[in-house]
């Protein structure tokens, strides 16, 4: 089996078995934790997870090809994977692959204002019902925060709002840009904490025709309204602009046209948060399956990949924090909310379809398990003197938020 190669090389840490399609077992590792059994259902896998892992497996377990056995899960298998990464990216066949995928990133990633859109659909467009039964009912579909071990994600999610909304620095009659605002929450949530009006922006149809709703229901869909329109075509400016989770769509290629963009938007005493998933590990590319199957054309960068172009931008970083193990729990939550309803998912789509969004979930978990991925808050201004010069105000604006207080009318 020339599989068998690639794991004799890699594999030092850990215990894994591979049943190949003819029966036979073999061993991998130092026989400790963490621990994975898996069999291969199709001889082909037998070379093609050999030439090209990072796309087989999880193509062969979307499809059944690969199973794991004997108690053991994906999660096992893909935490086996990360222990063993350096062994994995050494082997002189991966190596040339890696270089390969990372020469051609800038074409995978290439996302004109049509392109864009094309690319949202695949995955933004889903069944409304499908982000509903993982998500929490605010439809946060970006990294939570959470205060403390074990806060329920709902709560988590309700902080994240807080906190982003404290950094903004709402002030009455201003008015405020999402870029890329989702099911809507967000928007929503600083209309209802600050007399403010709230444009948000998205590419998805889905996500466009869900927010609407929620703005009509909530009461606030005269403060807050939502366009399908890709950001660079506006011309208005904003005294605040937010992005959350939007980023990792842009690609490397386009950035300075995004930082460029903001900057013209943005009002000169203005004040912008950008919310990312970045990478520690320095310039990289895209796993190959999560391109081809669930974010075509996304890609999460390397802080000094996004540093040079704010600063051709004239933008200037006011803060920066980093978020470690958040969107891991963000993660897990929403991975124990699919396993809960699974056989909900499993009649919107199908068994291939629920194998997909696990090893989706899984991969992406361990990503930050691992410290290979992180989530970057990024406060951008024209004037360094925008906000204050302690960060003591963003604690005293989330506590603010946190008490109760009459609700906010809407304006006629």
């Amino acid at each position: 089996m020339l599989f068998a190669l690639l794991l004799r090389h890699a594999v030092r840490a850990g215990d894994l078995a591979v049943i190949d399609a003819d029966g036979r077992t073999h061993r991998f590792g130092n026989g400790g934790k963490p621990r994975a059994v898996i069999r291969l259902h199709d001889r082909r896998l037998h070379t093609q997870l050999f030439l090209n892992p990072w796309l087989k497996i999880g193509e062969a377990y979307t499809d059944g090809t690969l199973t794991c056995e004997d108690g053991t899960t994906i999660y096992d298998l893909i935490d086996l994977g990360f222990a063993n990464q350096a062994g994995l990216d050494s082997y002189p066949w991966l190596a040339a692959l890696n270089r390969l995928h990372k020469a051609l990133r800038r074409l995978n990633q290439y996302n004109p204002v049509g392109r864009a859109q094309e690319n949202v659909h695949h995955h933004y467009d889903l069944s409304r019902r499908l982000f509903e039964l993982f998500l929490d009912p605010s439809l946060q579909y970006s990294c939570a925060y959470f205060e403390h071990p074990g806060q329920p994600l709902a709560e988590a999610q309700r902080a994240k709002m807080r906190h982003i909304s404290a950094k903004l620095r709402l002030q009455p009659g201003q008015l405020v840009l999402d870029i890329g605002s989702g099911w809507g929450g967000l928007a929503l949530h600083i209309a209802s904490v600050a007399e403010v009006e709230v444009l948000g922006v998205t590419l998805s149809t889905e996500q466009l025709a869900a927010a609407r709703e929620r703005a009509q229901k909530a009461g606030l869909a005269n403060r807050v309204r939502f366009e399908l329109i890709d950001y660079r075509l506006l011309e208005q400016r904003f005294d605040r602009i937010v992005s959350i989770g939007m980023f990792e769509h842009v690609g490397v290629r386009h950035y300075p046209e995004f930082f460029g963009k903001i900057a013209a938007l943005l009002k000169p005493d203005g004040v912008a948060l950008l919310h990312s998933i970045g990478r520690r590990d320095g310039p990289g590319f895209t796993n190959p399956w999560i391109r081809k199957y669930i974010f075509p054309g996304g890609y999460s960068p390397a802080l000094s990949e996004v540093l040079p172009p704010v600063e051709g931008s004239g933008l200037a970083v006011t803060d920066i924090e980093i978020l470690r193990l958040h969107y891991a729990e963000t993660l897990k939550a929403w991975r124990k909310n699919v396993y809960a309803n699974r056989d909900e998912i499993r009649a919107l789509y199908d068994d291939r379809f629920l194998r997909m969004w696990e090893f989706y979930l899984v991969g992406s978990e361990l990503t930050f398990r691992h410290g290979y991925s992180m989530v970057f808050q990024m406060q951008l201004a024209h004037d360094i003197a925008a906000v204050p010069l302690t960060r003591d105000y963003i604690g005293l604006a989330e506590k603010e938020q946190a008490e109760p207080k009459p609700k906010l009318k809407a304006a006629s």
